[in-house]
């Protein structure tokens, strides 16, 4: 999936591509992971759409949530969610991350001549 140290760097044809596709992949996880919350919180907090959207998003994004809980299985859904969403937020930012940092890392690592040509 990546070039190794020893190769030349991608195109920025490739990198683009590359950067699009992990962009793509952490926007999915975001919205899967956002679909769980607004779901667990409509259905088992018995919250409004727009309450269970704003309660799961506030929870991904690091938050807390904003309305009271009143059911035992609607606080243990929100526990668990807020363990998961921690854990989706990292996961989506690592996979977004990834080819920038291998890109800036890369070039670091890239053998040159005296007159700057890579080798």
């Amino acid at each position: 999936m990546f070039e190794h140290s020893k190769t030349r760097l991608a195109s920025k044809k490739e990198f683009r591509t590359r950067l699009y596709k992990f962009t793509l992949i952490s926007f999915l996880i975001f919205f899967i992971s956002l679909s769980i919350g607004i779901l667990g919180y409509h259905y088992l907090a018995e919250l409004g759409w727009v309450d269970s959207f704003v309660n799961a998003s506030m929870i991904l994004g690091g938050m807390g949530p904003v309305d009271q809980l009143r059911s035992n299985e609607a606080k243990i859904f929100a526990g668990c969610y807020s363990l998961f969403s921690g854990v989706a937020f990292l996961s989506a930012m690592a996979i977004f991350l990834t080819p920038i940092l291998h890109r800036f890392l890369h070039k670091f690592h890239l053998d040159t001549d005296s007159e700057g040509n890579i080798v």
